[in-house]
């Protein structure tokens, strides 16, 4: 999958994890959305290092499931990071 391609999952992925955990994440929809594509990248990465998962195709289950969950876990640590402390 080329460049654009990641771009455009990850710009996806990150709407989809934005509305899977909703909540004050910082940064609002733009964030979250440059979010959603470096959490499809690590989403990606995880899935070829650890789980020996091609993301090769982009209507592949397997990708999108990776992108979702790399986003996800993204945005949880962008979440702890600009949470204010009460």
């Amino acid at each position: 999958m080329g460049f654009i391609g990641w771009i455009v999952l990850g710009l996806i992925a990150g709407a989809i994890a934005k509305a899977i955990k909703p909540g004050d994440q910082g940064g609002g929809w733009l964030a979250t959305l440059v979010l959603g594509v470096v959490g499809a990248v690590l989403g990606g990465w995880i899935g070829s290092a650890i789980f020996n998962v091609g993301v090769d195709e982009f209507w592949s289950l397997s990708t999108w499931l990776l992108a979702i969950g790399g986003a996800l876990i993204v945005l949880v640590i962008w979440g702890l990071l600009t949470r204010k402390k009460a």
